[in-house]
């Protein structure tokens, strides 16, 4: 399970005295955490899947990638490189991402299985792209191949 290995890395980190990863893991920890609450506030007491942390993460690297380039804009590339070293630790715990071709034929199958014809069945493909490759997909490249087919 991916809070195990989480867990264990932190604790790998902590031993080994790696302060971004140490600092890094902890975050994950508390954004899980976060959304545990959350959750269970709508009644799920077991917090989030493996699914949605893998989902979380990926949010986590868009964010930081996002915050990399504006600090290389304002030339602080000491803070470009800190969130890129987070973005390493992150990553770790993702599965192989998939490539442009895969998501495309990952699309393709899907608008073929939910018989998608048109824009407004977008949210219907993309729901069923997220439930089967969570974590493996990058959903922003996803959503341009299924808007270009369904055009």
């Amino acid at each position: 399970m991916l809070r195990e290995q989480i867990s264990a890395e932190l604790k790998s980190a902590i031993k080994g005295k790696q302060a971004c990863a140490t600092a890094t893991l902890r975050l994950i920890n508390a954004a899980i955490k976060d959304r545990d609450i959350a959750a269970r506030d709508k009644g799920n007491q077991d917090g989030i899947s493996d699914d949605e942390i893998l989902s979380l993460l990926q949010s986590m690297i868009k964010q930081r990638q996002e915050s990399a380039t504006a600090y290389e804009k304002g030339e602080r590339q000491d803070l470009a490189e800190r969130e890129r070293e987070e973005i390493t630790v992150i990553e770790g715990f993702l599965p192989e991402q998939m490539t442009e071709e895969e998501i495309v034929k990952a699309v393709d199958a899907v608008i073929g299985e939910t018989g998608a014809d048109c824009i407004k069945d977008m949210g219907s493909c993309m729901g069923a792209l997220k439930q089967k490759y969570a974590g493996r997909m990058d959903f922003g490249k996803a959503s341009a191949v299924v808007k270009e087919r369904l055009c």
